[in-house]
């Protein structure tokens, strides 16, 4: 592995949103629902101040629960506000990459790599908001899976992506207001 991933390189083979989802085998009406129903709050488009620009490469499968619920509202972000860009590369095709951002040990997705204009890593996120994390990571060894994956999906219903907008943006560098 070398030191440093061309993220601008990356940058060139990802691809859109859009692409990905016509593209998925599994969950496709999920990540289109979800990205549909995304409400997107001022104060984090207030968080964008002008002149910004940020890329936001995605490191996700279609088939991943968790990166269909924060994907699209991610997405859903970049096209609402001017300067912001998303593109996913999948995470099976690019194990390099993947291998950097390893979430104690396991190639956890999805991946949000905040990257400036010229392409230089800020930050990342991933593969949950904080609080969610950490809750997952309290119950998976006492609760079955069939049992923890409907609380999570509660959880991403009831956060309706405050919490993953909040993150990512902290991630890209960008103020969030404290009341956010």
């Amino acid at each position: 592995m070398t030191d440093t991933l061309d993220f601008e390189q990356l940058w060139t083979e990802a691809i859109s949103f859009d692409e990905f989802v016509a593209a998925a085998t599994k969950h496709q009406a999920l990540w289109s629902g979800v990205y549909r129903t995304a409400q997107i709050p001022n104060w984090a488009l207030e968080a964008v101040p002008a002149g910004t620009n940020r890329n936001f490469l995605v490191i996700a499968e279609d088939w991943c629960g968790d990166a269909s619920n924060t994907v699209p509202v991610v997405a859903k972000l970049a096209d609402h506000v001017a300067g912001l860009n998303l593109k996913i590369i999948r995470r099976d095709e690019h194990p390099e990459v993947m291998d950097r951002y390893l979430t104690n040990g396991s190639r956890s997705i999805p991946i949000v790599i905040a990257l400036d204009a010229g392409f230089q890593e800020l930050g990342h996120w991933g593969p949950r908001p904080e609080e969610l994390q950490r809750f997952v990571m309290e119950h998976r060894s006492i609760v079955p899976k069939g049992e923890l994956y409907p609380q999570v999906r509660r959880w991403y219903a009831k956060d309706r992506g405050q919490a993953i907008l909040k993150e990512v943006l902290q991630a890209g560098g960008l103020p969030v207001a404290s009341s956010a």
